[in-house]
């Protein structure tokens, strides 16, 4: 070894050079044939800023499960990539001609999508940079990005064999149109919020009697629009009027008054006005009575030339400025408050407006029943970790609607569609047109999420059929949030299976948001948010992965804790001072372990960590990183640090070499072995470790994951083991409750539940001496004794005039107390027949078992109180 290791663990010096190394040398390009292959995708982050702590904990689990995998020995592929984000992007690069004085109109769409490629490059190279500083271990040399040349053949293919299905079309719907970004969007697209508001009953006077009908509306902006007037058929309020007409107050259109039975009679006044071009519900009645569909809004939200004097003014000024008029002039009949549910869009945060637009759509019902149908097939479904997520999936699935993919921009796939200004003919193909003149390209784009459902495949090479895509399609599995199953999970789902013929991967790995420490979303108008980076800077990538990773279960949020970070930074201290401890006695040649020279401290510790292997490797197969994580924490910070380094230096001085060396091999080996376990969570810190350790590999990144440590250990041992040290801890409680010095040598026998004395091994009482000062004997001459129950046995001491009687016997009353509540909650569990039956086998041996064992301890406590009580 050329160096010492450091006396303290330098976060930002290890981490700033160590990841170029690793990509320099190769270590997570996939393509090892010999090995199985094994593939996930990183969740595309979209290019308009900088990666969140979402982004953060969703990445660092894939990171985890694939250097997991690689251990493993899987020829693991994590494939990086971006998404272009139409609508975000777009919107970034406006703001920011918006500051030079100009606009995207200004200098064409040509000019514009150079601006955008600029902007892509330039925070492509940021979020890269963020993923080195996380250590991802991504294989950059397979790097895709949505609007990639490999990415539009696919997009491009899949548009047109879906228009040649049938399963696109074109056609005027209401959509929800975005007035700020002044395009369409899908319903998922949109963020319903509850806001303050007002119902407005505004009275209409019927041409024919002069009768006055009240009609109430929350957006009397939309009524220059109005095409009809409807009424129940059944409600007797208003047949006599049903066939009249009724005056428009906003325009002094007559309105022709219907009926149909989609009007709630138990509804404000029952009688509703028609807007078919900005209501969904409208729409649908007026396609119903062929009605006109006239718009009285502009794409960006003002009003149009049918507002008259409003014409030009924003909708919400229009509103404002026209309820104002019909107070004026007594049309008013009263307003009310009304908080009501608003759709918002996601992409720019204004009020959607119902709009009644040509757009092009995908036939969904055909599309989610398949994926519905591979649901119920073992070999084809998803499965979602947890599993409680499918039903949120198929319930999503069973009640779809079609899908709006046009936008009305000019950064993304444009939409392969051509028309033919002679004609009006319709042409949809893989190639453009050869004669320009005549046909006419389709402006819009399609939505972003339209070419991110192709990622599983399309980054592999499709349509071509590339070896990529034959080895590591389907992928085995995707990482991310609850919030986009809708988004992207379900898009994947039924883009693969049309495309494919098959699920886009097998595992999807559910976590939730991270919240603040009250529990609140983070967002930038509560000014909550964590810059996952400043976390970095400050505690290290280690500290972020570990905490994220480890302190909340697969589907569940997390609570941005700063004390938790810390908890991790300092658990990593601790990994780092105690591989410097091993470092000093192992020095720079590897220990060989002997099992055959294995002392009781020895044993224990190697069988503690075969547990911990066994208990880490199943629950890293299930996903459940949390409970890794808190296993790995107890055994490094207790077990090992806490019980085997001090045990350690008991016989690191025997007199035998055999056991010394035995110590130091021991010592050795369980730290590699931990620096393994440990990597995926915190690669920095295990890697600088490991290469100041003697070790075999050139990195950390191409070790195998641990295997069991084979030697023999008896029960007998391991309960002798388990007893030295329950009498360790009892000594020092003992010396600290009567004010001893640690170093205060302390008599003691251990008795068996019969009375017994029960002698240790040589082992053992070195153990026992060298940790506290204990010496166990057989006879402490004296009837004056303290007594403690451990487990089957029962340690006693010689305490002359230390003890306190009347304080023993409280102790011993209320040890009573406790176990016969422990014995009456395992009783009540095991005479119930819905846990028998239904609660795991292991379960039920469990509850048994601690039956068993409280009962025991109830014998031997009682006895020693009854002998205090003669004395």
């Amino acid at each position: 070894m050329s160096k010492e290791m450091a006396p303290k663990y330098d976060h930002l010096a290890v981490e700033e050079n160590r990841y170029q190394s690793w990509l320099d040398k190769g270590y997570f390009t996939a393509g090892d044939t010999s090995k199985h292959p094994y593939c996930m995708v990183i969740p595309p982050p979209n290019v308009t800023g900088k990666l969140h702590l979402g982004h953060a904990w969703d990445t660092t689990i894939q990171d985890i499960l694939a250097r997991y995998k690689r251990m493993r020995g899987y020829d693991v592929l994590w494939l990086p990539g971006m998404d272009h984000a139409g609508i975000a992007t777009q919107a970034k690069v406006d703001a920011r001609l918006k500051e030079e004085g100009i606009s995207r109109y200004d200098i064409g769409r040509e000019k514009f999508l150079e601006r955008a490629w600029e902007w892509k490059e330039e925070y492509a190279s940021t979020i890269r940079s963020q993923w080195a500083k996380l250590g991802l271990s991504l294989d950059y040399t397979r790097e895709r990005f949505t609007l990639d040349e490999g990415l539009s053949k696919a997009v491009r293919k899949t548009f047109v064999d879906l228009y040649n299905d049938g399963l696109i079309y074109q056609g005027e719907r209401i959509i929800n149109w975005d007035p700020e970004a002044k395009t369409a969007l899908s319903n998922i697209e949109v963020e319903h919020k509850e806001i303050p508001g007002h119902m407005y009953y505004f009275k209409y006077k019927v041409v024919e009697t002069g009768k006055e009908l009240v009609i109430a509306t929350t957006r009397p902006e939309t009524m220059f629009a109005d095409q009809a007037i409807f009424v129940h058929p059944d409600d007797d309020r208003y047949k006599d009027i049903v066939g009249l007409h009724a005056i428009n107050p906003a325009n002094g259109d007559e309105l022709p008054i219907m009926a149909d039975d989609y009007i709630d009679m138990s509804f404000g006044t029952a009688v509703m006005k028609c807007t078919p071009a900005h209501d969904p519900n409208d729409f649908a009645l007026a396609k119903k009575y062929h009605l006109p569909m006239p718009i009285c809004m502009n794409p960006d939200g003002t009003m149009n030339d049918l507002c008259g004097k409003y014409a030009g003014m924003d909708r919400f000024a229009c509103r404002e400025a026209l309820v104002k008029d019909f107070e004026a002039a007594g049309v008013v009949d009263h307003i009310e408050e009304h908080a009501h549910q608003v759709g918002h869009s996601q992409r720019t945060g204004v009020i959607v407006e119902p709009y009644l637009s040509k757009q092009w759509f995908v036939k969904m019902k055909p599309l989610a029943e398949e994926v519905l149908k591979c649901q119920q097939d073992e070999d084809q479904k998803i499965h979602f970790v947890p599993a409680r997520f499918e039903k949120t999936f198929t319930q999503w699935l069973e009640n779809i609607e079609d899908w709006c993919i046009s936008r009305q921009l000019w950064w993304g796939h444009r939409i392969p569609a051509w028309t033919n200004k002679d004609t009006g003919e319709i042409y949809v193909g893989m190639e453009d047109p050869k004669d320009t003149e005549t046909w006419i390209q389709d402006e819009d784009v399609l939505d972003t999420w339209f070419s991110s459902g192709l990622w599983p495949f399309s980054t592999l090479g499709w349509p071509e059929d590339t070896p990529d895509l034959e080895r590591y399609f389907p992928n085995d599995t995707l990482v991310t949030g609850y919030d986009i199953i809708f988004f992207w999970v379900a898009r994947m789902a039924f883009q693969t299976r049309f495309a494919m013929h098959d699920r886009p991967f097998k595992d999807v790995l559910i976590h939730g948001l991270v919240r603040d420490s009250q529990g609140r979303k983070m967002s930038k108008s509560l000014g909550n948010g964590i810059d996952p980076m400043d976390v970095i800077q400050e505690k290290g990538a280690d500290a972020l992965r570990f905490f994220l990773t480890t302190n909340s279960t697969p589907g569940q949020d997390v609570r941005y804790d700063e004390t938790k970070v810390d908890a991790a930074w300092n658990f990593i201290n601790k990994i780092w001072n105690a591989a410097r401890y091993v470092q000093m006695q192992v020095g720079d040649e590897k220990p060989v372990l002997d099992p055959e020279h294995l002392s009781s401290s020895d044993k224990w510790i190697l069988s503690r960590f075969n547990e911990v292997l066994r208990h880490v490797t199943d629950n890293m197969e299930k996903y459940e990183l949390a409970i890794v994580g808190n296993e790995l924490y107890n055994f490094v910070w207790n077990d090992f640090c806490s019980w085997y380094i001090e045990l350690s230096k008991a016989t690191l001085f025997s007199e035998d070499p055999k056991v010394v060396a035995s110590t130091k091999a021991v010592l050795y080996t369980v730290m590699i072995n931990i620096l393994k376990l440990l990597s995926p969570f915190m690669p920095f810190v295990t890697e600088e470790i490991y290469l100041d350790l003697p070790h075999d590999k050139e990195s950390l990144n191409v070790e195998s994951w641990p295997e069991t440590i084979a030697f023999a250990y008896t029960d007998a041992e391991k309960e002798e083991m388990n007893l030295v040290m329950s009498t360790i801890e009892t000594v020092r409680e003992v010396k600290t409750n009567y004010d001893m010095k640690p170093s205060r040598d302390l008599t003691i026998s251990l008795r068996d539940e019969k009375g017994g004395w029960h002698e240790l091994s040589k082992d053992a009482n070195a153990v026992l001496n060298k940790m506290c000062h204990g010496h166990n004997v057989d006879d402490l001459h004296t009837d004056d004794i303290l007594s403690r129950t451990l487990g089957q046995f029962v340690f006693t001491c010689a305490m002359g005039d230390l003890i306190d009687v009347e304080k023993e016997k409280a102790k011993l009353t209320k040890e009573i107390d406790r176990l016969n509540k422990e014995i009456k909650r395992a009783n009540g569990m095991l005479h119930n027949p819905g846990f028998v039956s239904k609660a795991p086998e292991a379960k039920v041996n469990q509850e048994r078992e601690k039956l068993a064992k409280y009962q025991q301890e109830l014998g031997l406590t009682e006895k020693q109180l009854n002998e205090l009580l003669s004395k």
